[in-house]
């Protein structure tokens, strides 16, 4: 298979460029840099089967050209600025929705066919069902960031029906794990890094999160891709557990040997559109056979100790 990715460079795409040039693939990676990092590429630039591709997604032209001659395509670029995506508004709709489109539009003219797209939990808003499944009614939104991939899963499912592709939509949980730069963890770490005396949490600690190891995403994409053959396959990602922010700033302190004081900003959320609650149910990937490797403490942990070891990567943010 010759495998077009794009977000290549990025956490959970230069993961996953990895695992398919390990399965024998052919990849080729498209990617800005606007985020992503080269030294995330580091081994794929070492094989033959890979190759990168510098160009942006609203580049419709230059995107079906670097297309041309694959056979699947991997969407994961996205702009996953959740927490400031009210200071730019215009970014989640041009990079996440109308970037879908230039993608599916570049499949179309290609006559590509079969498309993994990285969504979100996200789209469920703050729903009333938990853990909340594949089916549960979507929420009015509370975050453009969901809001743009709410409209990208339904340009994909619009395409697939029309232009007989197959797609599979993969809405994860928060992803941790090697090469990951954002998120509690990163602000964490570097928080502690410089002050360990105290640590400066926004909400009240109390938010219930769900979180999933990148390697074990991965797994799990190739498991669906593998067993599912619907026109439009859609996935929840996750593990059947959660934890408080609180518990989450337990473990990590405890592996850095840190007791700082904590300094709570207030209130049952972090910033507006941050859920309170996450928890998704992913009977339907359980039913193909996949299960994590990883529990959310030990994905923690194998973040910070990414982070202890490539500390290079704080200065990059």
């Amino acid at each position: 298979m010759l495998a077009f990715v794009t977000g290549a460079a990025g956490f959970i795409g230069s993961n996953l460029v990895d695992a398919l040039l390990q399965a024998g693939h052919s990849v080729v990676g498209f990617d800005n840099l606007s985020t992503g990092q080269m030294e995330f590429l580091k081994d794929a630039t070492q094989s033959p089967c890979f190759r990168l591709e510098r160009g942006d997604l609203v580049d419709g032209p230059h995107l079906a050209r670097a297309m041309a001659g694959c056979d699947f395509v991997f969407h994961f670029a996205a702009n996953a600025d959740v927490r400031f995506g009210l200071q730019h508004p215009s970014k989640d709709l041009e990079q996440n929705a109308i970037g879908t489109w230039r993608v599916l539009d570049a499949m179309r003219s290609n006559r590509i066919e079969r498309i993994a797209f990285a969504s979100t939990g996200s789209v469920y808003g703050e729903p009333q069902i938990f853990p909340t499944p594949e089916d549960a009614p979507f929420p009015i939104q509370t975050s453009l960031y969901a809001t743009s991939k709410v409209a990208a899963e339904g340009l994909i499912s619009a395409y697939c029906e029309g232009f007989g592709m197959r797609g599979y939509i993969f809405r994860f949980v928060s992803i941790l794990g090697e090469r990951y730069t954002h998120g509690h963890v990163f602000d964490f770490y570097r928080q502690l890094r410089v002050h360990p005396e105290y640590l400066e949490v926004l909400g009240n600690g109390r938010q219930r999160k769900s979180y999933l190891y990148v390697k074990d995403c991965v797994e799990a994409i190739f498991t669906a891709l593998e067993r599912a053959e619907a026109t439009v396959n859609i996935f929840n990602l996750g593990p059947d557990e959660y934890c408080e922010v609180n518990e989450s700033i337990g473990w990590i302190c405890g592996h850095l040997g840190v007791s700082p004081q904590i300094r709570y900003a207030g209130g049952e959320r972090g910033w507006i559109g941050d859920s309170p609650f996450i928890f998704l149910d992913c009977a339907r990937i359980r039913e193909l056979g996949w299960r994590p490797r990883l529990n959310i403490r030990q994905g923690i942990v194998r973040t910070v100790e990414f982070l202890q070891d490539n500390e290079w990567v704080l200065a990059r943010r």
